[in-house]
């Protein structure tokens, strides 16, 4: 009885126009708008951030561990030998180590993808009547924030320990943009590993890759001081590009030219990966 008279009570309290509206809306034959790409992007932008939130820790570890020990090994250890003191060599190594910084967090992007699928997320998703891309390119953009947050400390602790951009804040933040740029392209080759991996250390095997691409790349050293085949492998490395224009951006020396390639390599990361992330994904989503 105290069931039933609480129902009752419960109907009584509602007044009368609130059910007709909700009569209204329930016997409604229109569907309900689509949100927008933006608004789907968006939104989903903010759930991969809420995701960050929740595990802060181990993201901080993951963006401060690299740059920490690239900057103090290669700058302590190696800047001697390679530039003749570790001042001249950190003028030369920090723009390196930012794209490097930025590069190796796209990793975290691809899992970031590959758990959700993983875990069915994303089957709940395409049942959902909104632009299906928002699912990839939300959290990519999320990830904006943690390139932005890598690159931020490592030009930080290089500040600390003793770089001076010779091109000021105006040439400092511009690198950091390109940079941006550079990583949010980079990022769509692990968002294609992570929609096709069966598991999470598949991605982890590809960032094994990623190091050596690093390493084949002007990061640490001048083309100039290599072998004539290494050079030119090392000339063409998209990473080489991105760092050089960092440097000339960041000493007020970057030329056109310099720019367009990182421009370009972008642009061609761009229109080969994501097409590709997007084939990929719907050939899943149909499996």
């Amino acid at each position: 009885m105290s069931t039933a008279n609480s129902i009752v009570s419960s109907t009584a309290n509602h007044p009368i126009g609130v059910e007709a509206r909700l009569d209204s809306v329930l016997l409604m034959n229109e569907e309900p708008p689509m949100p927008s790409a933006v608004t789907a992007t968006l939104t989903l932008a903010g759930r991969a951030l809420q995701k960050m939130k929740n595990s802060a820790g181990e993201q901080l570890f993951d963006i401060l561990l690299m740059p920490v020990i690239f900057l103090l090994v290669f700058q302590y250890l190696f800047g001697g030998a390679f530039a003749g003191s570790t001042d001249n060599y950190l003028q030369y190594f920090l723009p390196g180590v930012l794209v490097v910084g930025a590069v190796t967090q796209t990793v975290s992007t691809g899992i970031a993808v590959n758990s959700d699928i993983v875990k069915g997320v994303f089957d709940r998703f395409r049942t959902m009547p909104f632009w299906q891309p928002a699912v990839l390119v939300g959290t990519m953009v999320a990830d904006l924030g943690r390139y932005l947050f890598a690159l931020s400390f490592t030009a930080g602790l290089g500040m600390a320990l003793g770089y001076r951009p010779e091109a000021g804040a105006v040439g400092f933040i511009l690198a950091i943009l390109l940079l941006l740029a550079f990583s949010f392209s980079f990022a769509w080759i692990f968002t294609v590993v992570g929609v096709v991996a069966k598991k999470a250390e598949t991605l982890l095997t590809c960032s094994m890759l990623l190091m050596v691409l690093t390493f084949l790349s002007n990061v640490f050293v001048d083309s100039e001081t290599m072998p004539g085949w290494m050079s030119t492998i090392v000339d063409i490395n998209p990473v080489s590009h991105a760092a050089t224009a960092a440097r000339g951006l960041m000493q007020g020396t970057v030329t056109a030219g310099q720019l367009l390639l990182v421009l370009l390599s972008s642009a061609v990361l761009v229109v080969i990966f994501a097409p590709l992330t997007m084939y990929l994904y719907n050939k899943r989503r149909r499996g």
